[in-house]
């Protein structure tokens, strides 16, 4: 859309759940090698981007997010004009709704959102290929939102992406206990020691398996949501997991009744930190 001969664009930045992440081991850069399998959800930030003739502006109305180059969406952004080279500039406005450091990737998924977005704008100068490169460096989880697919398994840091089809068209409910839990501090707390045996996880989708290692730090000084799990699956859950670092925890439903009836309940706890989602894949893309 042109609004006043510049163009203009509306993004949706889905949010994510891990079904399984186990970690392999850390590597000589800090980070941990690991093996995810993760779900895009219909829970969603919308941005608006407008073009310009230089310049990058950020507003997040409502949040009390940073809007200058402390925010991914704006690093995002001066990525790909770095990338591009023939200047250009963009004003993005970002419409928060995935809880911010929830295990839900909020952060990576507006920055690849931006990416995108930028591409669509500035005519596909780049490939599939070359916006995932220009993705990596903002974090371990844009290049899976850059793909376009609906779910993958993913290696590495989580940047290697296998597309996936998951055999889930159920009912999401996410359970968020309204504080923030930092992705660094867990990750540094955690030991290969630490966690269970992937052996021992519970039948998710299509009877993958649902697990995840960093459960065991999170939820070790945080136990509330070892009970939110175990109340999900009383809910008639049948599998309940921590979604990432945390502190988000799922609950997977085949019935939606039963769905919205768990979201009422865990509401009058956590108010609006409580959603009701579907996998992406079950929504008609636009």
């Amino acid at each position: 859309m042109k609004k006043d001969g510049a163009m203009e664009l509306v993004c949706e930045a889905p949010a994510k759940i891990n079904l399984y992440l186990a970690i392999k081991g850390k590597r000589a850069d800090g980070f941990h090698d690991l093996e995810t399998r993760m779900l895009k959800i219909t829970l969603a930030d919308r941005l608006r981007l407008a073009g310009r003739d230089s310049g990058i502006t950020v507003a997040c109305p409502g949040s009390e997010l940073a809007t200058g180059e402390g925010n991914l969406v704006h690093r995002a952004a001066q990525r790909f004009f770095a990338a591009l080279g023939r200047g250009g500039g963009v004003h993005i406005v970002l419409e928060k709704k995935i809880p911010v450091a929830a295990g839900l990737g909020g952060g990576s998924s507006d920055a690849a959102a931006v990416l995108r977005g930028l591409n669509i704008i500035h005519g596909f100068p780049f490939s599939s290929g070359q916006l995932a490169e220009l993705a990596r460096p903002l974090g371990a989880d844009v290049p899976f939102f850059v793909h376009d697919c609906t779910a993958a398994w993913a290696t590495g840091i989580g940047d290697e992406i296998q597309a996936e089809d998951i055999p889930f068209l159920g009912w999401i409910v996410l359970v968020n206990p309204g504080f923030a839990v930092s992705t660094k501090w867990v990750y540094e707390n955690f030991t290969l020691t630490t966690g269970g045996n992937p052996n021992d996880a519970c039948a998710g989708p299509g009877n993958l398996p649902l697990y995840n290692d960093l459960e065991a730090v999170t939820i070790g000084k945080y136990p509330e949501l070892g009970r939110i799990k175990d109340e999900l699956l009383a809910a008639g859950a049948h599998g309940a997991l921590m979604s990432g670092s945390g502190p988000t925890v799922f609950g997977l439903f085949e019935s939606e009744a039963q769905a919205r009836k768990s979201v009422a309940r865990f509401a009058q706890r956590f108010g609006r930190n409580v959603f009701l989602a579907r996998p992406l894949s079950t929504q008609e893309k636009l």
